[in-house]
């Protein structure tokens, strides 16, 4: 290539758990072509997603600053002023900067909610969902086949670069793939690309899902991990929702069955790198913005420190470059962008707060973080306003916590004002499932909870987080 610098393809699929993989041996879940990828790349055991909710992560992805830090600790929705601002450097600005060609295809999430600001917008755009328009607020991003948060994954629709709604008839992920494709066959071959594609599925609703896909799964056994408990579930914020263990046997299935279509859609695009002969000069990156639940602990979705939930899959591939195998190296939220930018050769802005690995992960001396921080706010509407009457900071609740190669600890405050504070030590290792964590009433009862409660103060202070911890 005439320019400096690998092409980047970063794929990330949305509420995707590290579990629901084949080469992972968990979740009994159908994925060939990633399996074998996985035998050419590095494997992480250890990704995780430090908020793990849609725009958290997706603001810490860009960025490489903690959620709080980007003012993005809960997802971008209506009735709440958050956005990603369009001040804050994303890594698409610095790799434009650096003469990269770069797309966005699929599920953004980062934006404001044009219902906040107009009942009835330009573009069509309803409830969480927006039009990103060209400009500051795409971050670097030339190429922009988008959309805010929209789940009708069998009836998807876009924007490009006006409010003119592209409503397509065709699977999202499918779709996007063949955008992303496109996009690649039309590349100036003179200058690397960044492309990042954000397939929605597996996220709820779980059952629009291609029938093909759902067939591979209708007479399959779907066994429960250990640590499931069907007969209340919820979410981790208190919502309920429709419980049972059949309910849940299907919500297992049509996941799978999205997992495995976007296995399919993966492999195409693998093939189509390899056709375009841009397989040696791509850093390819598979993972997800934060894991599902599924019944694990009686709850569903996301938002909780459990590993179903902050646990996603990650693996890099870059030819001749990094070995493939697999790596306990801790990679939080805040750690891509700069690891990213590392292993490109690119100076990392200033304003990051993540860890770049990319020397650990080339196998040269290199930083390799001791822990990883997890934070959760309350962001609930409902939640909020009951924050608000008792005069009290939301973001000085919920959790925080912080996850090392072995243990998990937690300082849980509450969703709600007066539910008091418990703390929570998991030895991920004796307990893989964290069925049994030691409760504590205070750190200094576990001399390992004691150093990681410092560890935690640390990193609340150097993020200016508000949160209580005494």
């Amino acid at each position: 290539m005439a320019a400096k610098g690998p092409n980047i393809l970063y794929v990330f699929a949305d509420q995707w758990r590290r579990q629901a993989v084949g080469f992972a041996g968990e979740d009994p879940v159908l994925t060939p072509h990633i399996d074998r990828f996985a035998q050419e790349s590095l494997v992480f055991r250890n990704a995780l997603s430090s908020t793990p909710l849609c725009s958290p992560h997706r603001a810490a992805l860009m960025t490489g600053r903690y959620p709080l830090s980007t003012g993005v600790y809960t997802n971008c929705k209506l009735g709440a002023d958050l956005m990603l601002r369009p001040e804050e450097i994303g890594i698409g600005d610095v790799l434009k900067e650096a003469g990269y060609q770069t797309g966005y295809i699929g599920k953004w999430h980062l934006d404001l909610p044009e219902q906040n600001v107009s009942d009835e917008p330009e573009s069509g755009a309803r409830h969480w969902d927006a039009y990103t328009p060209p400009g500051p607020k795409r971050h670097g991003f030339d190429f922009w086949y988008s959309y805010g948060a929209y789940d009708h994954h069998l009836e998807p629709h876009y924007w490009r670069d006006t409010p003119e709604m592209i409503q397509v008839s065709q699977w999202s992920c499918e779709h996007e793939t063949d955008v992303a494709i496109d996009y690649m066959r039309r590349l100036d071959r003179d200058r690397p690309f960044a492309l990042f594609l954000s397939w929605n599925p597996p996220h709820s609703p779980f059952e629009l899902v291609p029938d093909k896909y759902k067939e591979i799964y209708r007479d399959r056994e779907v066994p429960f991990r250990p640590n499931v408990r069907y007969d209340t579930l919820q979410a981790h914020t208190g919502e309920p929702f429709e419980a049972g263990r059949d309910k849940l046997e299907q919500y297992m299935r049509d996941y799978y069955a999205a997992v495995t279509g976007i296995d399919e859609q993966f492999g195409r695009l693998l093939a189509a790198l390899e056709e375009l002969g841009l397989e040696r000069d791509t850093i390819v990156v598979l993972s997800s913005d934060h894991g599902e639940l599924m019944g694990a602990h009686g709850l569903m979705a996301k938002h909780s420190w459990h590993e179903e939930s902050i646990g996603i899959p990650c693996v890099i591939r870059w030819p001749d470059r990094m070995a493939p195998g697999t790596t306990d190296v801790l990679f939080n939220s805040p750690d891509i962008m700069p690891t990213l930018l590392g292993l490109a050769g690119i100076a990392i802005p200033d304003t990051v707060e993540g860890t770049d690995v990319s020397g650990s992960l080339l196998g040269t001396e290199g930083n390799r973080p001791s822990s990883a921080f997890l934070a959760a706010v309350p962001g609930r509407k409902d939640v909020l306003e009951q924050f608000a009457r008792a005069g009290l900071d939301n973001k000085q609740y919920g959790w925080r916590g912080v996850r090392t190669e072995r243990y998990t600890y937690v300082v849980n405050r509450g969703y709600s004002p007066g539910e008091g504070t418990e703390r929570l030590l998991y030895d991920n290792d004796a307990d893989p499932y964290q069925l049994n964590p030691e409760r504590l009433s205070s750190a200094a009862e576990s001399p390992v909870a004691a150093r990681l409660e410092e560890e935690l103060r640390k990193y609340l202070q150097r993020t200016q987080d508000p949160f209580v911890l005494d």
